[in-house]
């Protein structure tokens, strides 16, 4: 049960903690500085660190659109009503409306979209191998 669950949750849970909580400017917040041999200074903010979090997960959900089970379709219909949530909160919410949550839209976006796609190829092939 637990592969039906959209793990684009956790980047749309998060944010809202983070929002609700310290505020938005919270993002903009350095976690690290990390020297280059350039002799630039590298900055990673808790803003980058959850889209990455969000890339990797999109990956995830990717794997996971290619195995054809029973909860691949209740998987698919949750991760638009995760993205349907971001677009209304993009929308709605005033601290919301910031680039890194349209980035995390996005996201989801394509998590559904290449879910649907990859599902859909790969029935095709099962049904191909039948015949």
């Amino acid at each position: 049960m637990f592969v039906a669950v959209p793990l684009m949750l956790i980047p749309f849970v998060f944010y809202n903690i983070v929002m609700f909580g310290p505020g938005v400017q919270a993002f903009a917040g350095n976690l690290a500085a990390v020297p280059m041999l350039s002799g630039a200074i590298w900055t990673v903010t808790l803003g980058d660190m959850l889209v990455l979090t969000a890339l990797i997960v999109l990956f995830v959900e990717v794997l996971k659109a290619t195995m054809s089970s029973r909860h691949s379709l209740l998987n698919h219909m949750l991760s638009m009503l995760v993205f349907i949530a971001f677009l209304v909160e993009f929308l709605l919410v005033r601290d919301a409306a910031t680039q890194l949550f349209f980035s995390l839209m996005v996201i989801a976006l394509i998590d559904v979209v290449a879910g649907f796609t990859i599902s859909n190829r790969t029935a095709t092939r099962d049904i191909s191998i039948g015949l």
